[in-house]
């Protein structure tokens, strides 16, 4: 590898907390993304063990109805928008430039900016519970329930503006990758050599620049159904609340894949891996990816099919929801082709790509069932959804991440990850996700309703609600050992080297950690695999005798580094002001009778910090 390189200067040079606060490296920014991420998934888990808790027996005490639907509310919107997508996010900030040869992001501001909007609009969203009004009407917000008539309360403003902050963000991120990826990758890296996770980023952000509008409107006509008078989504003025379902599943269904297509990347960049094999079907792979994408834009009503829509529109997104599965099989027989008659080295990384194909395939049979009417007309509202959607989703995503977590771990930190805790976190997994999202479906068919905290007994569902709750303590039991095992994993040595997985991609061909500036010099790139091609020759089907690579070009290479950056933390806080100011501006209002005694001076505020700290970004010299 060539080391000679010489970082040309920057305009400061800060260390410490402070280098953090205003770095712009995508490394960095990815582990900031990764651990605040997991930070609100064990938030979120531990509302789901609160939610279980309170359903494991009959007339459950443990929380009053508010407070059930206050926890239900924010254990679903922080599942999906503060955890589930920041750490797909945080793999993509890490991982991304390394595979396709760049040595950061399109836009290293840009991308700082993304991430403190999501920490701001977290912890905004969050703040709620410290005056007891939490979001309380469910991830999916549906008018008119959450229209002021019926829910005066300010936690739908929360969760409102919260939720247009982390759009933003998610925008920002998605634009960032999109450029990133068609204008930086490595010379001879085309298009159809790109990594199947880069694939998987690339298609994820498209899917977000044409989704996350839908939803951004339906906020927008909420926010001013709750603020100012209009009446967009209620019935008593002309209002249509079936306008918020389709704007809000326009958006919903392809979230659904925004949290999984990184995670199909994952996949089939671990099974290949640890098969010694090339992905089968590469081409077949990269256009199931593009097409799932295209066809989860044309499914959004299937979600909708109670509310009495026409029977033409029930058949045709009847139609098109069986569609999906077509590139979905696709990818599922791939997967599989892919560990047939490979040379398989068994970790914890393959244990949970091996076991998201099983489970993932579970998943997406129930899909199928509920694209069905007349079997969705009976099901629908029920645990059978919420079963079908955790499984889909807690094996589509999360057990995707947990693969890559313990296939980049060392490419990251320098460090393995203790494989007996690794399988001992994945068998707690397989079992408690089956005791509880397989048994859903089971006490959905017995007719237990969803988004109710309690039940009374002899309805034939008390036997698996304890069973449900058991599961999801053992899968509890599992995120302790996995982040104890991260925790006495970076107090090892660093005993990982470049390459000690035998990878086939380029972020093996770097250092471990990988250097500030990434590469000094590109190896060839004529395949999806170029590293493999440099170990092993081109056209070479399977890992053997492996010889060692050195980069190409040695010498000086002379590196351009972007200026560590403020202004993207400070435009983040002053949209962060200029949202609670809306939200201050309602609180001052029922505090007085109605009257808005100061009026949106805080959120005047807001606007002017957002002026002044969007021209001193472009005050600041880029590099």
């Amino acid at each position: 590898m060539a080391t000679n390189v010489m970082t040309l200067p920057r305009t400061s040079q800060p260390s410490g907390l402070w280098s953090w606060i205003t770095t712009v490296d995508h490394k960095r920014l990815g582990v900031m993304y990764l651990i605040t991420a997991v930070a609100f998934f064990l938030i979120g888990g531990i509302e789901a063990l609160l939610i279980r808790t309170q359903l494991a027996t009959p007339d459950g005490q443990i929380l009053n109805p508010e407070l059930y639907n206050q926890i239900f509310t924010m254990h679903g919107t922080t599942m999906v928008f503060l955890a589930v997508m920041p750490l797909n996010s945080g793999f993509g900030n890490y991982i991304v430039p390394l595979m396709i040869g760049a040595r950061d992001m399109a836009f290293p501001r840009l991308n700082a900016f993304g991430y403190w909007l999501y920490l701001f609009g977290g912890i905004l969203l969050y703040s709620s519970f410290l005056i007891g009004d939490a979001p309380n009407a469910g991830w999916f917000g549906y008018a008119p329930l959450t229209e002021l008539p019926f829910n005066p309360t300010l936690g739908v403003d929360f969760w409102v503006l919260s939720l247009q902050l982390l759009g933003i963000s998610s925008l920002a991120g998605a634009l960032n990758f999109i450029v990133t990826i068609l204008n930086m990758r490595a010379p001879g890296m085309t298009i159809n050599r790109l990594p199947l996770f880069v694939w998987g980023t690339l298609v994820t952000s498209l899917l977000i620049i044409f989704a996350v509008p839908s939803i951004t409107v339906a906020l927008i006509l909420l926010l001013f159904d709750r603020h100012f008078g209009t009446m967009f989504y209620l019935p008593s003025a002309q209002g249509d609340p079936l306008l918020w379902q389709h704007l809000f599943w326009f958006f919903g269904h392809p979230e659904v894949y925004i949290m999984i297509m990184p995670a199909f990347g994952i996949i089939s960049e671990v099974l290949a891996t640890y098969s010694r094999k090339p992905i089968f079907g590469y081409a077949a792979m990269a256009f199931a990816f593009a097409g799932i994408s295209f066809v989860s834009f044309t499914v959004w009503a299937h979600h909708m099919f109670a509310t009495g829509i026409s029977p033409v529109a029930d058949i045709v997104f009847a139609g098109t929801s069986f569609l999906v599965a077509v590139p979905t099989g696709i990818k599922i027989f791939n997967w599989l082709g892919t560990i047939w008659k490979g040379s398989v080295h068994i970790t914890t990384a393959f244990l949970f790509a091996a076991g998201f194909i099983g489970q993932f395939t579970i998943g997406g049979l129930g899909g199928v069932m509920l694209a069905t009417v007349p079997v969705d007309w009976q099901i629908t509202d029920t645990y059978f959804v919420v079963g079908h959607f955790h499984y889909t989703l807690f094996s589509g995503a999360i057990l995707g991440l947990f693969a890559g977590t313990y296939h980049w771990f060392p490419k990251m930190t320098g460090r393995f990850m203790n494989e007996r805790l690794g399988q001992i976190h994945f068998w707690l997994t397989m079992i408690g996700m089956t005791m509880v999202f397989l048994t859903m479906h089971y006490v959905g068919v017995l007719g237990m309703p969803r988004r109710i905290y309690t039940y009374s007994s002899g309805q034939g569902w008390d036997l698996w609600n304890l069973i449900e709750t058991v599961g999801a303590y053992i899968i509890a039991v599992g995120i302790v050992i996995f982040v104890y095992n991260i925790i006495v994993s970076l107090r090892q040595p660093k005993t990982a080297g470049d390459d000690p997985w035998d990878g086939q991609t380029l972020e093996w061909a770097t250092s471990s950690p990988p250097p500030v500036y990434n590469f000094a010099s590109m190896i060839p790139v004529n395949s999806p695999r170029p590293l493999w091609d440099a170990k092993y020759g081109a056209h070479s089907e399977f890992a053997d005798n492996p010889k060692t690579v050195e980069l190409s070009g040695g010498g000086t290479a002379h590196v351009h580094l972007p200026n560590p950056s403020l202004w993207p933390l400070l435009l983040s806080l002053a949209l962060t002001v200029f949202a609670a100011g809306m939200i201050f501006n309602r609180a001052v209002a029922q505090m007085f009778g109605g009257e808005p005694v100061l009026g949106y001076s805080v959120a005047i505020v807001g606007v002017v910090a957002i002026f002044v700290t969007f021209i001193g970004w472009l005050q600041q010299p880029a590099g």
